[in-house]
């Protein structure tokens, strides 16, 4: 009886497998890789339960046969598994966890089934819905949203207008409500957060375990008398919010200009591009949006996506600890 999964032997198969394949779940391995040898069988049997033709199909790639595949998504630990949907990569495992494993793919095959009962797709485009999440523009090659890793009952905002939306409504994964209707449909409640006294926000966002932060996403429809965020000063690793007066005298990790030509007139979305090397292992980010677009006093924010690899989890409790130890 042959196998369930795939062998992977050039870019151009796999290519051809993530674009003909609605879900594709890729094992990157190595012949000296001792934990790629446990896990195998595992894997083989999930592939033997859930591969479907033309919807799931399970792929292996030797690291050391295939360095431009392992090179093109960043694989730098054995073994690494990544799911894929719509040719996109929507999550990331690192290490033999059999049980994330298996869970992490069955939540995928239960999508998909539950995704041909309603006789459709959640495939994404450019811009769009994937997985049950909706981005405002396309997600970096190679790394996944991470946005779930938010530890939402740590959010600590300050400057928002009590008459705004609730603060986890940020990272909702649904589409904005008013997108496309310039305000919130009638009778709804605000899925947004606008500033308070002035056009300032500071967003502290803990996070459930540690990331590598490759980028975000910002999306902010402009109102009568609201502005989108211009001037982003970001903060890694702090314990708890940072003051305004306190944030203004801290070194920023990164201060980032977002121009106006930069945001996507359709869905009103910024890409937010991070340095890299300077937001590895990070159990928390501080953003603090320092002014707005236009001449308008308040900021409104709708939406925030993350994007890039997930580590261990955390217990919570120790978040302060982490961060005082990380001297921030």
């Amino acid at each position: 009886m042959s196998s369930p999964i795939v062998g992977i032997n050039s870019p151009s198969q796999f290519s051809q497998i993530l674009s003909s394949s609605r879900i594709v779940v890729t094992d990157f391995w190595a012949t000296w890789c001792g934990p790629c040898k446990a896990i195998a069988p595992a894997f083989e049997a999930l592939a033997g339960q859930l591969s479907r033709p033309g919807t799931i199909t399970f792929t292996k790639v030797d690291t050391d046969a295939q360095k431009d595949i392992a090179r093109t998504y960043n694989i730098s630990a054995m073994p690494t598994f990544l799911i894929f949907k719509a040719g996109r990569e929507v999550k990331r495992i690192k290490g033999a966890d059999p049980k994330g494993l298996n869970e992490a793919i069955k939540q995928i095959a239960i999508e998909a089934q539950q995704s041909d009962a309603g006789g459709g797709s959640s495939d994404a485009g450019p811009s769009g819905t994937s997985g049950g999440v909706w981005f405002g523009r396309s997600g970096p090659k190679g790394y996944s949203e991470v946005s779930e890793a938010v530890e939402i009952k740590g959010l600590d905002f300050l400057n928002v207008d009590g008459e705004s939306g609730d603060r986890r409504s940020i990272f909702d994964p649904s589409e904005p409500s008013s997108l496309g209707k310039g305000k919130a449909a009638a009778g709804g409640k605000k899925d947004w957060i606008e500033s308070d006294t002035d056009e300032q926000l500071m967003l502290y966002i803990p996070f459930q375990s540690t990331l590598k932060l490759h980028s975000l996403q910002i999306t902010a429809l402009p109102g009568d008398e609201t502005t989108r965020p211009r001037t982003l000063h970001l903060y890694s690793n702090r314990s708890h919010v940072l003051g305004f007066d306190e944030a203004e005298d801290t070194p920023a990790t990164q201060t980032v200009e977002i121009k106006e030509s930069e945001w996507d007139e359709k869905t009103h979305t910024a890409k937010v591009d991070l340095r890299f090397v300077k937001f590895q292992n990070i159990s928390s980010i501080t953003i603090f949006v320092a002014d707005g677009q236009g001449d308008d006093e308040k900021t409104r924010i709708d939406r925030v996506r993350l994007f890039g690899e997930s580590g261990e989890k955390r217990a919570m409790g120790k978040l302060e600890k982490i961060g005082d130890e990380q001297g921030e």
